[in-house]
């Protein structure tokens, strides 16, 4: 049997030739009714566009490149499914690079669009990982391009986020209102934008509480469970023990609370616990953990609406665009002892 062909599909669904090539380069063009019947001809028949001779008369791959530092942070999952999601109702391909955290990955993956292989980057990282003359205006420079989640020092880029010095405020206040003084605070890397802002956050809760600041009670962590048990080891060392811990990810407020109770202590009755970003198991862990609960897929799904937009020709005002925190109490935080 011959494959199937545009002219094909728009006969199947009785609609132009021309609409079935907007559902492919521009749906957002497409009633929802004639949307979604050219879809079920589409998935009914097995057709597949032509990726290469699109390419080919366009001078577009039909490829998105997301460079993010770590696929298996399930913070990333819900921002990962969302790109996916709507990158296909867009027509383009998703080509995930996972950088492991290192710039040389980062730049590599930022040479896919320099040779043509893919059209717009989202960018997971706070570096711009592509060449650029500082005499220059930046924008003039970059491909169509978000950063998303990390902060990159420059107002000449589209950015999405949470306002993490906000937020990370928000989860001391909770402690604090709960009668806690002594807080410790569990970051991430201090080569991590977001780690620095949400320092920032934990700093200006205690300075508003008149708390003073105890640099002793920092440790840098990794953002896994592994780095969450090591950190708590040395909390446990001090002197004077915290009587809440704030964690800069969930997997290290996890990894906080497993060590806590696996040394006798009871988690909030003894020592209080909050992460940030609430992914899918926090509430499964004993305690729930209380939490800064991230809109991931709303962060996912802003960034590509954004890339798109500027892959269609159309002028997106660059800056930081935040996107609404919710803190979320729950059993892992509670009054602080007396």
């Amino acid at each position: 049997m011959a494959a199937l062909g545009i002219k094909d599909i728009a006969a199947l669904a009785k609609v132009s030739p021309a609409t079935v090539s907007r559902v492919f380069s521009a749906p957002e063009m497409v009633s929802k009714k004639t949307l979604e019947k050219v879809q079920k001809v589409i998935d009914e028949s097995g057709y597949r566009p032509n990726r290469i001779g699109a390419s080919l008369r366009t001078r577009k791959s039909g490829n998105i490149v997301v460079i993010i530092p770590d696929i298996t942070n399930p913070v990333n999952a819900g921002i990962i499914r969302a790109i996916e999601q709507k990158s296909h109702t867009a027509g383009y391909s998703v080509l995930l690079g996972d950088t492991q955290g290192l710039e040389v990955r980062e730049q590599h993956y930022a040479d896919l669009v320099n040779h043509g292989q893919a059209d717009g980057v989202l960018l997971f990282c706070s570096r711009i990982p592509f060449k650029t003359d500082t005499h220059s205006p930046l924008m003039q420079q970059l491909p169509p391009m978000v950063n998303g989640n990390e902060k990159i020092d420059s107002d000449e880029v589209v950015q999405v986020a949470v306002d993490n010095v906000a937020a990370a405020k928000a989860a001391v206040n909770h402690l604090i209102d709960l009668g806690h003084k002594h807080i410790a605070a569990v970051t991430g890397p201090d080569d991590i934008a977001s780690s620095n802002e949400r320092l920032q956050g934990y700093k200006k809760a205690l300075e508003e509480a008149q708390i003073p600041y105890d640099d002793s009670l920092c440790i840098e962590g990794g953002y896994d469970v592994e780095s969450g048990m090591k950190c708590a080891g040395k909390l446990l060392l001090l002197r004077q023990r915290p009587t809440a811990i704030f964690c800069f990810s969930d997997d290290m407020a996890i990894g906080v609370m497993k060590f806590l109770q696996k040394q006798g202590f009871a988690v909030p009755e003894d020592i209080s616990v909050m992460g940030f970003d609430d992914i899918n198991y926090a509430q499964l862990v004993s305690p729930p953990l209380s939490t800064v609960h991230q809109p991931l897929e709303e962060i996912g799904g802003l960034c590509i609406e954004l890339l798109l937009k500027q892959l269609k020709g159309e002028y997106v005002e660059p800056g930081r665009r935040f996107l609404p925190f919710e803190l979320k109490a729950r059993g892992s935080t509670g009054p602080a002892p007396k």
